[in-house]
């Protein structure tokens, strides 16, 4: 029997960055999923299973860093990647204080996200 694929949820409003990354993660193996909203992820079927985040910080609505707060307020703790265009140093300190696994700046090259999704998942 081979082994399961992990999903990877991919969080952008930002559409064609997110098709972009949701293949690169597929090529790679892993089962992404994609949201346009912190809102539709946290509306998800609650029967999908997640293994890691890459998140966009700044996103229309409820923001990368409130999506985070809110998982870990009611005890989701999944590994969580943000990527962002912004260059905002406060944002990127209250991010690793709140345990992300990478800060990615837009863009990043593919092969810095996927080692960050492998170290998320510890393959």
């Amino acid at each position: 029997m081979g082994k399961l694929r992990r999903t990877v949820a991919v969080v952008d409003d930002d559409a064609s960055l997110r098709r972009s990354v949701g293949r690169l993660l597929n090529a790679y193996g892993f089962a992404a999923v994609e949201y346009a909203s912190a809102e539709s992820f946290l509306g998800r079927d609650p029967e999908t299973s997640i293994d890691c985040l890459v998140l966009d910080i700044d996103l229309g609505g409820m923001s990368g860093i409130e999506l985070q707060r809110r998982l870990k307020g009611v005890g989701v703790r999944m590994p969580i990647i943000f990527i962002t265009a912004l260059e905002d140093t406060r944002l990127q300190t209250e991010a690793e204080h709140a345990g992300c696994i990478a800060y990615l700046r837009k863009p990043f090259a593919g092969s810095v996200l996927i080692d960050a999704v492998k170290k998320a998942l510890r393959l």
